[in-house]
Parts: structure tokens; C-alpha cells; sequence
């Protein structure tokens, strides 16, 4: 999955689309990989799973991401993200 993530946001949450991702806003700043672990839990709690389930695979150092997910089709987390508050 595709993820486009803004760090040091005042309110986090999934945002909605940008272009191919999903904008998610997270509330860590962009330091020591703080970002990147508020990103992968906050999408485990919108998905409804475990954080052991995610695995960022590319975007370590940027905004743009690509995360690896288990347990879960890709059609149902589309839907999972699309129905988010």
C-alpha cells in the first residue's frame, strides 16, 4: 500500500486520497523514525490489526511510503481506509 504521510500535523488521521495513496496525518515529528512508527500505528488501529501485520518497505527517509501489510486483502483494507473518520 501506498502511503503519502505528513509529520508534526496538529491533527492526525487518514486524511483521504493524494493521487495513489493514502494521505495520513500523523502527530511525530520526522526525527529517529518517530513518523514512520506513528504512521504504521495509526494505520494498524484504522485497519483493525496488530502492528507486527505492517512492514514499511520503502519511504524510510521521505514522505511517500510503500507498506507491506499481512493478514488483511487489499481490497479490504481500500475499504477499511475509505470508511476511516
Amino acid at each position: 500500500m501506498r502511503l503519502r504521510v505528513i509529520p508534526g500535523s496538529e491533527s492526525p488521521g487518514v486524511v483521504g486520497r493524494y493521487g495513489g495513496a493514502w494521505k495520513l496525518r500523523v502527530s511525530a515529528p520526522p526525527e529517529g523514525g518517530k513518523a514512520n512508527q506513528a504512521a504504521l500505528a495509526l494505520l494498524a488501529r484504522t485497519l483493525g490489526l496488530a502492528p507486527r501485520n505492517l512492514r514499511l518497505v520503502t519511504g524510510h527517509g521521505g514522505r511517500d511510503k510503500t507498506v507491506e501489510i499481512t493478514g488483511l486483502t487489499a481490497d479490504e483494507a481500500e475499504r477499511r481506509l475509505a470508511i476511516a473518520p
